[in-house]
């Protein structure tokens, strides 16, 4: 990583996630569960290029927002993880989304996970953020009713 502009927390956090594609990927990580380079490359919405996507997916890798490992159901394959640093992004991304379905023309079936989570507020975010670690890092399942089938179910309600 080059040496930052400044030490101001808000260009910190720009300089490692203000490019045009970070943010997306990590979304679609999140939010998608897509884990293999060519299912976040053909599934993504915004079409990013394979080039593309593979120097954003070193630069996460670099800045410890995500991690590899060979994919153990497929040797040939590797397994991209959000790491805890990323997990901790859900609550700006909520905020993000937020901003966006209120001020942008933001399609109602794109929108119902984000609203649902902000509906749901920080209890919710934290039940999601724990479910994503048991996925992404192997941390114990927790009980109950899971966030990630909710807003998923809502999508595909709306998506048709």
């Amino acid at each position: 990583m080059e040496e930052p502009r400044s030490g101001c927390p808000i260009n910190l956090a720009i300089e490692v996630l203000g490019d045009r594609w970070s943010l997306v990927i990590i979304r679609d990580m999140m939010f998608g569960n897509r884990r293999h380079f060519r299912v976040l490359l053909r599934e993504s919405m915004e079409g990013i290029a394979s080039n593309i996507l593979a120097d954003r997916l070193k630069r996460l890798e670099a800045a410890g927002l995500v991690s590899r490992a060979d994919d153990p159901s497929h040797k040939q394959k590797t397994l991209y993880s959000l790491t805890e640093k990323a997990i901790q992004l859900l609550p700006l991304l909520v905020a993000m989304g937020a901003w966006g379905r209120a001020h942008l023309p933001a399609k109602p079936e794109l929108v119902i996970r984000n609203q649902l989570l902000e509906e749901g507020g920080p209890a919710m975010w934290e039940q999601f953020m724990d479910e994503l670690r048991t996925t992404h890092l192997g941390a114990a399942p927790r009980s109950g009713p899971s966030v990630a089938k909710r807003l998923e179910a809502a999508y595909r309600e709306l998506a048709g």
